[in-house]
């Protein structure tokens, strides 16, 4: 096993009034995987609103969202690929594609590593696009644009379009729209690169569906719901979504303000984890693959405020939450008994880091 990983961390670097100036663009840090240490490695800077990245299947290739507005009549977000140099961390870009939308907030590559998928969030749209040879991203094959709203007049007057993945046949794409409180399926042309509408699952008006995480096994999906702080689990079968449960990402007693953000599943698929904005923590679940049911065990603070995201290193070992607000990554032992989080003593600091995605050894 090796005795570290490389892992990315997305940042917004102007689109917060704190975060102006601060961070300049992607980092790539060390994760210890003994002690949970991290060591920054390499910066690339030159990228704006770098907030969401990804890795193609290979590792060899990272795609990063620029989360931007329109301009002068014009869209703004983009979608960017690097070579990745998996001894140092160091990216070297290779081109940049209009995202066709506002804010995209979400990037996603295909199992077969020959697509690329963007999420908009701002305008509710999503794109596809190929994977040239040399890793660079060719013009978008497709655009899809969602339609609709929901009962918060704030945060779902239109569709926003928050998750975008593969199902792990490839064959389904699921986007998490907050904005109209559905899951959206879609059959993938794994040749031509189009989407073609299926099915999609509703959730309870004003959840605002915002991630989607799938079960090692396939069989289940999880769903965190932003503004209801709820996940929600759905069965799955080739593009079926049947939800099972919906259960709080909070304590009892918790009455604060609260959002969520992040869903990841442990790779041994038994502990699901989901992080509050407000409440400040990761809320810990089992999960009994035969029930399809989640039980809640516990929360664990994250040392900060707004933890936007979180990852579980490969090994299942170690998880990292990264709190946007109070500019700082911290890292947590998992028990492998109980999936409870006990913090390992070792903190970085980050200026607002949005994502993390691991390198696999």
């Amino acid at each position: 096993m090796a005795d570290s990983i490389l892992f990315f961390i997305g940042t917004y670097t102007t689109r917060l009034p704190h975060a102006d100036g601060k961070s300049k663009g992607i980092h790539a840090y060390r994760l210890d995987l003994t002690s949970g240490a991290m060591t920054h490695a390499s910066t690339r800077t030159g990228i704006v609103n770098p907030s969401y990245v990804t890795l193609d299947p290979q590792q060899r290739y990272l795609y990063a969202v620029t989360e931007a507005e329109a301009e002068n009549g014009t869209r703004g977000g983009a979608v960017s690929s690097f070579r990745v140099n998996r001894d140092n961390g160091e990216l070297t870009p290779i081109n940049t594609q209009p995202s066709h939308g506002n804010g995209p907030c979400h990037v996603w590559v295909d199992g077969s590593g020959r697509w690329v998928l963007v999420a908009n969030y701002n305008s509710g749209s999503a794109a596809v696009y190929p994977i040239r040879d040399d890793g660079g991203l060719g013009e978008a094959s497709d655009i899809i644009q969602h339609e609709g709203s929901s009962v918060n007049p704030n945060r779902q007057e239109g569709p926003h379009a928050h998750c975008i993945m593969t199902d792990p046949s490839d064959h389904y794409v699921l986007i998490a729209d907050l904005g109209i409180d559905k899951v959206m399926v879609y059959q993938l042309d794994g040749e031509n690169g189009k989407l073609s509408a299926v099915s999609w699952a509703q959730v309870e008006a004003g959840s605002g569906p915002r991630h989607i995480e799938f079960h090692p096994s396939g069989r289940y999906c999880f769903l965190i719901n932003e503004l209801a702080s709820t996940i929600t689990v759905f069965a799955y079968d080739d593009g079926g979504l049947h939800a099972v449960q919906t259960i709080s990402t909070l304590p009892a007693d918790f009455s604060g303000q609260n959002t969520t953000a992040a869903i990841h599943v442990a790779p041994n698929g038994r502990f699901v984890y989901g992080s509050n904005r407000g409440h400040d923590s990761i809320a810990i679940f089992t999960f009994d693959e035969g029930t399809g049911q989640l039980t809640a065990a516990g929360h664990e603070s994250t040392q900060g405020r707004t933890p936007r995201d979180f990852m579980i290193d490969p090994t299942g070992a170690f998880l990292l939450a990264a709190n946007q607000d109070t500019d700082n990554i911290v890292s947590y032992r998992i028990d492998p008994q109980s999936g409870r989080l006990t913090p390992t003593g070792y903190m970085v600091e980050v200026p607002t880091p949005v994502c993390l995605k691991p390198v696999r050894p």
